[in-house]
């Protein structure tokens, strides 16, 4: 009997040793975007059920998810309905997401939410959900203009539409970038967009972005900085701004994934695949390649897909040691030791959080 107790006890300090996870009494729901609505985040999902298996239960909200917000409602419901599911991941946390989580408080309060990006009233999100992240979208309404101005912009286009600017967040940066645009003698130019929720669609809104990027460059010169707020619009925006030799600071969800593989047409083969290190080189060398060194950013890791890793990691510390949300420091300690770097992070209201991370400029910086 001692025995098999000692080879049972080895066999576990091997499974730890060795890096794997040890499935857990409880699972853990993580909701996510399809590829196509958010690639980072539904990577992130698949890093940690490739990590934890059978405790996660990874499910998407529709690409439609402004027509259909019951289905995204559903879904959250349902995995509530589970009671082995202690906690419950949302990254990005769209439109429904408040309701969703209202309708679990009535059958499962227990439940711990973790909000990743969230769409809603940041003031409504904190005092629904256990915690939210974000990135610091107020600070980066000065920190982007001052690097397009490094990067030597003299104007900067801000492409948008009415549901966005509908966001307090997203509204307060635009004004914040006007304002520091002006204080950096850059000339701030609006342009509304199609939204990809409207009949339109991705494609359409896609197009658009195709077709007026060259309008606008023609019209203001090189030295203009593009930005959009929407993330199936990085990568036209991209591959305009290389072709038409403009500015592109970085990505509305800044991430060395969001935009750049697609628009270079790299081949990330599957040894590279979570390696960051090698995705910046591989975007690096092809930039410099296309003669846009100096001129295009982004952050060093995915701020989407770490939401996720982070989101779950934070889950897992409140479940099982008792993490308190309120505790900022504990909080940014565990997102910073999943981006693998150093993370500044502020509060907005309550649990709601602000993150930034670094900044790399290809043909620039040192990777």
């Amino acid at each position: 009997m001692r025995k098999t107790l000692c080879l049972l006890l080895v066999c576990v300090m091997l499974v730890v040793g060795s890096g794997f996870a040890l499935a857990a009494d409880y699972k853990i729901g993580v909701v996510t975007g399809t590829v196509s609505q958010g690639e980072d985040e539904y990577r992130g999902a698949e890093k940690v059920v490739a990590k934890y298996g059978d405790m996660i239960k990874h499910v998407t909200y529709p690409d439609n998810f402004m027509q259909e917000q019951e289905t995204t409602i559903a879904q959250i419901v349902q995995l509530a309905a589970d009671k082995d599911v202690k906690a419950i991941v949302i990254c990005q946390a769209v439109p429904g997401t408040v309701a969703a989580i209202r309708r679990v408080r009535d059958m499962r309060p227990d439940v711990k939410f973790i909000l990743g990006v969230p769409h809603e009233d940041p003031y409504l999100v904190a005092e629904t959900a256990d915690i939210a992240l974000e990135t610091d979208n107020l600070g980066r309404g000065r920190t982007i203009l001052r690097l397009a101005k490094e990067m030597g912009a003299k104007k900067f286009l801000h492409y948008s539409f009415p549901r966005h600017m509908s966001m307090e967040l997203l509204a307060q940066r635009r004004d914040i970038m006007k304002d520091e645009a002006e204080k950096l003698g850059l000339e701030f130019i609006f342009v509304t967009a199609p939204d990809p929720m409207s009949d339109a669609g991705i494609p359409g809104a896609q197009q658009f972005i195709l077709e007026d990027v060259p309008r606008q460059v023609a019209q203001h010169g090189k030295d203009i900085a593009l930005f959009a707020t929407n993330c199936s619009m990085q990568e036209p925006l991209i591959i305009k701004a290389l072709e038409t030799g403009a500015i592109f600071p970085e990505q509305c969800c800044p991430s060395p994934t969001h935009g750049y593989v697609g628009a270079l047409g790299l081949a990330i083969t599957e040894d590279m695949q979570g390696d960051m290190n090698a995705i910046l080189k591989a975007i690096d060398e092809a930039i410099v390649a296309k003669g846009g060194a100096g001129r295009f950013g982004t952050w060093m890791v995915p701020f989407n897909m770490v939401a996720v890793e982070a989101g779950v990691e934070i889950a897992r510390a409140a479940v099982e040691k008792g993490l308190d949300f309120a505790e900022m420091d504990a909080v940014g300690e565990i997102f910073g030791e999943v981006a693998g770097g150093d993370v500044t992070i502020d509060r907005l209201e309550g649990n709601f959080y602000l993150l930034t991370a670094p900044s790399v400029v290809f043909g620039a910086t040192e990777l």
